[in-house]
């Protein structure tokens, strides 16, 4: 199968901090990757990287057959690549409908094709029933699938969702868990950042796992949870035990 995204020898400090440090990994299209790793491991500045809102100080990133290590975040996006951000900032002002347009419009010129979209993206994510509510009154589980709306109205191949469960309930991340499902099972690649570990084996056929800025693992998620390196710099010998016990 041909490769959708290829990370190459991919570095980037900040003075003196290596925030990522050399790290190579591809995927194939399809299917939904964690990304995992203890806090200030590099995850996000990997995404923002992939994403174009950061650039390497070494190696490259390809996209398909395109080399897009100096593409512009927009043009990426255009590419095929969105990206939601862990820290949900819609436009307060507006409404579900009118903020999932704004990315709808990457596609879609006139306002009322984008509107049209954004309102098919709102009842993919569950929102149909909030579409005309102002952006502001939107609880946190309700902001957080905006957020994935607006990333999805860029109609991506590649979508990379930073924390999208962070700062949920555990009956709110038992409902979103379907969505991503469904994201992925319309042809969309997912990248998912995620320390909400139980979420994380239930929906990922692989892991990448980061550590001070480099990869330490990867693999199945059984095999990630059996990594001796793994347990010792991020999940600890508890938490290890008890995602194999639950997952085989």
């Amino acid at each position: 199968m041909s490769v959708l995204l290829a990370v190459e020898g991919v570095s980037k400090r900040f003075g003196g901090l290596a925030a990522v440090d050399g790290v190579t990994l591809s995927l194939e299209p399809g299917g939904i990757t964690g990304l995992i790793g203890p806090n200030g491991a590099g995850k996000t500045t990997l995404f923002a990287l992939i994403s174009g809102f950061e650039r390497p100080s070494t190696g490259r990133i390809m996209f398909g057959a395109k080399d897009v290590t100096r593409m512009a975040p927009h043009l990426r996006t255009f590419a095929g690549i969105a990206r939601t951000f862990q820290i949900v900032q819609p436009f307060g002002g507006l409404s579900v409908r009118e903020n999932i347009a704004v990315g709808a419009h990457l596609r879609h010129r006139s306002r009322s094709d984008a509107l049209a979209k954004a309102k098919a993206v709102a009842e993919l994510v569950g929102l149909s029933a909030l579409i005309d509510r102002p952006a502001a009154s939107l609880t946190v589980a309700a902001r957080k699938r905006l957020e994935l709306a607006r990333a999805l109205a860029t109609e991506p191949t590649l979508l990379l969702l930073d924390e999208v469960l962070a700062g949920l309930n555990p009956s709110e991340i038992s409902e979103i868990i379907p969505v991503v499902q469904s994201i992925r099972d319309s042809g969309i690649t997912i990248v998912m950042i995620e320390h909400v570990m139980q979420a994380v084996m239930h929906l990922c056929e692989t892991i990448f796992v980061l550590s001070q800025g480099r990869l330490i693992a990867h693999g199945t998620p059984g095999e990630v949870t059996r990594d001796k390196g793994v347990i010792e710099a991020y999940l600890g010998e508890g938490a290890a035990t008890r995602l194999q016990a639950q997952h085989g």
